[in-house]
């Protein structure tokens, strides 16, 4: 038996990727104009996630979605601000160890996310909001700064 807790980052990093850009197509985004840029995405994501019969979804529905929401959110903050995929050692989790996304935020400090947790947080908040998804990551990893609005 081959020893399972052992990760393989390169292995998660190429499946995601190959995911959203499948993701991508299926809705009508060609995979060059979304590598060109991912922003390109949320419009016929927002769209797809908006008419989902989420009421009606069984629990294979709710896995495929999380997983496809959470290759988008990684894969955004991938291209957008030059985040990287990184094993975190976690004894909590069933294998041990969680892949999560990493980034130095605009206060130079690197910080760490797990996708699957910004897609749950979403997930708790519907509807979903792929703009919100994407901005609650952001300001997690301080990649951005929060708009004054007005006050």
């Amino acid at each position: 038996m081959t020893k399972a807790s052992e990760p393989d980052l390169q292995g998660w990093i190429e499946e995601g990727r190959r995911n959203i850009v499948d993701v991508a197509d299926m809705l009508g985004v060609a995979p060059e104009i979304y590598t060109r840029d991912p922003i390109s995405l949320i419009p016929a994501l927002q769209d797809y996630v908006s008419r989902a019969p989420l009421s009606e979804f069984e629990q294979a529905d709710w896995i495929t979605l999380h997983s496809d929401l959470m290759s988008y959110v990684a894969d955004y903050l991938i291209q957008k601000h030059g985040a990287q995929w990184n094993v975190a050692h976690d004894p909590s989790a069933p294998r041990g160890y969680r892949y999560v996304i990493a980034a130095t935020g605009r206060d130079g400090i690197t910080r760490r996310i797990d996708p699957a947790d910004v897609v749950r947080k979403e997930f708790a908040s519907l509807p979903i909001e792929i703009p919100r998804m994407l901005a609650s990551a952001e300001l997690t990893l301080r990649l951005t700064s929060q708009v004054d609005d007005g006050e």
